[in-house]
């Protein structure tokens, strides 16, 4: 085991005992949040820091190591603080979670996702090595897979770290901000399928589509 790995497998450690230690069973459910509101809103304002970390730490965690919840969770920081600073504190530590989550895929699970999802491993290998970041940025818009998913495939592609970091944090920005925006009336939701309509999934959509087909269109071009 190299550097790299090692270091890796220390900061997912560190990973899994903050999430076994921070996550309460039942905590990661709609239902839950909204019971436990007003407690975690009184601790969020009287400690403002420390709960800002513990948010922080905690989305690093179940986004590092896959734990479904990550929408809830970005909910749960529109509720607690001003968008102003939940965006840039969910923003970046989302996309941290998921840098961490690729370069496990990379150097410590490639076997493993190779074997389990081959189908989808050659169509985003194939997107990668086609279109490079303007494919990453489309499906961090459009949720044809998953956002785990998407974190593993990338991890055997051969797109750079630094560009998958900036391409993912861009690319996951704006329903970010509508599930931020949405946890201003966390109490009022009855699911989380009342947050995305089939218009603002075809607006991500066009706007996922548009790098692609713009360069495409541009290739053409210059060809005649």
């Amino acid at each position: 085991m190299n550097r790299h790995q090692l270091s890796l497998l220390v900061i997912l450690i560190v990973c899994i005992v903050a999430g076994f230690t921070l996550i309460p069973r039942d905590m990661l459910s709609l239902n839950a949040l909204q019971q436990s509101h007003q407690a975690l809103s009184a601790e969020w304002h009287q400690h403002p820091l420390l709960g800002a970390v513990l948010y922080f730490a905690l989305y690093v965690a179940v986004s590092a190591l896959s734990i479904p919840g990550a929408a809830l969770l970005t909910l749960l920081g529109g509720s607690l603080s001003p968008l102003w600073i939940a965006i840039p504190l969910v923003s970046f530590a989302s996309t941290l979670g998921a840098l961490l989550a690729m370069l496990a895929s990379r150097y410590l699970l490639a076997n493993w996702v190779c074997g389990r999802f081959p189908r989808q491993m050659a169509t985003v290998n194939a997107g990668i090595a086609r279109d490079g970041a303007f494919y990453l940025f489309a499906l961090r818009l459009m949720p044809l897979l998953p956002f785990f998913l998407v974190n593993l495939l990338a991890g055997v592609t051969r797109i750079g770290a630094m560009r998958y970091w900036w391409v993912s944090q861009l690319g996951m920005l704006p329903a970010t901000v509508v599930y931020l925006n949405a946890g201003r009336e966390l109490g009022n939701l009855h699911s989380l399928q009342d947050i995305l309509s089939p218009g603002l999934l075809g607006a991500f959509a066009l706007i996922g589509l548009l790098p692609l087909v713009s360069r495409k269109l541009l290739a053409r071009f210059v060809q005649h």
